[in-house]
């Protein structure tokens, strides 16, 4: 396509094939009992580049901070910006070729002249009458100046014509690919979040347990220096606690890294600390019916629109690519004054018509018509497994919602006897009515619950942003989704 927008007949090239083959709000909220945000500290480096440094103290960060952050300062998202903003100065060069051409120029010339070497010789001026003392000089100087208005338009040219027009089109397909892009940030900032949020309940969970261990440990120790505990039952206990501990260290190793993959996805530096002020969310979601969800997303997908407008891009170069057939009408011309400087002046023009018309490029042609259809043929069959894609996707969301609500539902009642069975073995061991054996197996099974939790309530929310994904409303609802 590049090469048929290159060659047509009095259209500057245009990289078409650029855009076909492209890749697909500032309110921040803050709690009022958090101390405000350090200023950050921006530096600018030539280019336009800014780069954000680092901030002395916790940056308080809310969710809709971080989509907000995510969405002006994501990499991938200001590529797409400046891929867009390509794009438009495309559409204007296209323009261009539509509209006249008018430049204005003005020149100051110097001339020396040798006439005896161009053939004028004194001697050839002696059968002429002459005054007498005239004398002919065959080295001049010639002094012009001149002004002129050059003109060129271009009359009837259909194939600019629909290449503008396909422009237009591209334009937009490129404005449906950055609002895609803003979906993924979105989904990415938002995922990246809550996998914090299930990192920073881990480790409160499990400070909780090691709190509980290192009781269990103490009585235990208490219990074998006064007599009536084993040498078994401390090393239980202790074992147990170095165990949490280690569980410990792992979730805030975890939690440290999520963070700062928090931080690049939302375009702030590695080394700046945040500090996450909202809760794990959960809510229960409505789902919408199969159907009125796949309508949705028919309408508002963002990567299925801009294989639409691509494919209208295609359809406009094709009918460029026919009506290269056709003549090209266009008018060259200029009109000025030229003189000698000093003297007088006297005006100039030039007006032509000119009329082209392709004879012999059968084979060019057709050749181009043939790109464009395989480009055309194409998209359609990307649009058309795109929408079986699309389904599938929501069906597959909708079921991962379901099921992960059952499972946040569950886990909730897990956590909830596993507390219920850990208080009855403390108990007994407290009384000396049993040893501390089952004291550490209920813990581990409150430990196991409460991660089950954690993780299944991250599931739970992960599979709502995704399933607004799917339906291409994740941008504008996944307060709703989440249930915020």
């Amino acid at each position: 396509m590049k090469s048929l927008t290159g060659r047509l007949r009095g259209v500057k090239a245009w990289p078409l094939a650029l855009i076909l083959c492209s890749p697909l709000a500032d309110a921040q909220t803050q709690s009022a009992d958090l101390p405000p945000a350090p200023t950050p500290n921006i530096v600018k480096f030539p280019g336009g580049v800014v780069v954000e440094q680092g901030t002395p103290g916790a940056m308080p960060l809310s969710l809709d901070d971080a989509i907000a952050r995510g969405e002006k300062r994501n990499l991938q998202m200001l590529l797409a910006v400046q891929n867009e903003r390509m794009v438009r100065g495309q559409v204007l060069t296209a323009e261009n070729s539509l509209l006249p051409s008018l430049t204005a120029k003005g020149a100051i010339e110097a001339q020396q002249i040798n006439l005896a070497a161009e053939g004028f010789k004194g001697s050839s001026l002696a059968e002429f009458p002459l005054p007498p003392g005239f004398i002919f000089n065959e080295i001049v100087e010639v002094n012009t100046a001149s002004a002129q208005m050059s003109l060129n338009q271009q009359l009837f040219n259909v194939p600019a014509y629909y290449l503008y027009r396909s422009a237009q089109q591209a334009s937009k397909a490129a404005n449906f690919t950055t609002l895609n892009q803003e979906d993924a940030v979105v989904l990415s900032v938002g995922t990246q979040y809550l996998l914090a949020l299930a990192d920073a309940s881990q480790i409160t969970n499990a400070q909780a347990l090691e709190k509980a261990d290192e009781v269990a440990y103490e009585q235990a120790k208490a219990s074998h220096e006064a007599g009536v505990g084993t040498n078994l039952d401390e090393l239980r206990a202790r074992v147990q606690l170095q165990t949490q501990q280690q569980a410990l260290i792992n979730d805030e190793n975890a939690f440290a890294k999520d963070k700062i993959a928090l931080n690049r996805l939302i375009g702030l530096p590695v080394d700046q600390e945040i500090k996450l002020t909202d809760a794990a969310p959960y809510g229960e979601f409505a789902q919408l019916p199969l159907d009125d969800a796949k309508k949705l997303a028919y309408e508002r997908r963002k990567d299925l629109l801009s294989l639409q407008a691509q494919l209208e891009v295609a359809v406009k170069a094709r009918k460029a690519v026919r009506a290269e057939r056709l003549p090209v009408l266009s008018f060259d011309g200029y009109y000025g004054v030229l003189g000698e400087i000093g003297s007088l002046y006297h005006g100039v023009f030039t007006a032509t018509g000119k009329v082209s018309v392709p004879v012999f490029e059968e084979a060019q042609l057709r050749g181009e018509r043939e790109v464009a259809d395989a480009q055309m043929i194409g998209l359609r069959q990307q649009i058309g497994s795109l929408r079986v894609t699309i389904e599938q996707q929501i069906r597959s969301a909708m079921l991962d919602v379901q099921s992960s609500n059952d499972l946040v539902k569950v886990a909730k009642s897990n956590v909830d006897l596993a507390t219920q069975e850990l208080q009855d073995a403390t108990d007994r061991f407290s009384a000396g009515v049993d040893d501390n054996l089952p004291v550490v197996q209920a813990q581990a099974t409150l430990a196991a619950a409460q991660s089950t939790l954690v993780n299944t309530l991250y599931q739970y929310n992960q599979s709502k942003l995704q399933l607004a994904r799917n339906t291409g409303v994740v941008e504008s609802q996944y307060k709703v989704y989440l249930g915020r």
